[in-house]
């Protein structure tokens, strides 16, 4: 994404106009067309100010990803009692429908039962509790794919 869409999107996710910004930042509200349109970059004290301004720092600004950015606050908001409730394998299962068919296909036992002969080994190797095992466990899978998905 480009960093007049970001800027687009902060601006907007702020509930601010393009006129608001402008009267805040003292510049013109075309100015701040052409940031957002990638017609002309604001300088460094300007992109710092509307950074304060859509309260994000200036990295998440220039990096701002709306989507990614709602995600990581519902998850801080959501309770362990909630996380508990949801049927992941269905949710996920609706963007992967592999995870609701695959039982047809594989006997999930043997891969079960070195999946927790490893959480075991790291339990004792490192001193975790299980939750804490497991999401290692859980990181260093997820390591591994974005590996090979890069090596291909």
């Amino acid at each position: 994404m480009s960093l007049g869409a970001n800027l687009c999107r902060a601006r907007k996710k702020s509930g601010l106009s393009q006129e608001a910004v402008a009267e805040k930042l003292g510049v013109s509200r075309q100015t701040v067309s052409k940031w957002e349109t990638d017609e002309t970059l604001p300088d460094i004290r300007q992109a710092k100010r509307m950074a304060s301004l859509y309260r994000l720092s200036l990295d998440e600004l220039i990096d701002f990803d709306l989507e990614v950015r709602e995600i990581q606050e519902a998850i801080q908001r959501t309770s362990g009692e909630t996380t508990e409730k949801i049927d992941w394998t269905k949710a996920w299962g609706k963007r992967y429908p592999v995870l609701l068919s695959y039982p047809e296909r594989v006997d999930p036992a043997p891969y079960a039962q070195g999946l927790a002969e490893l959480l075991d080994r790291l339990k004792g190797e490192s001193g975790y509790g299980e939750l804490d095992a497991f999401l290692v466990l859980k990181d260093i899978l997820a390591k591994v794919w974005q590996a090979r998905k890069q090596g291909s």
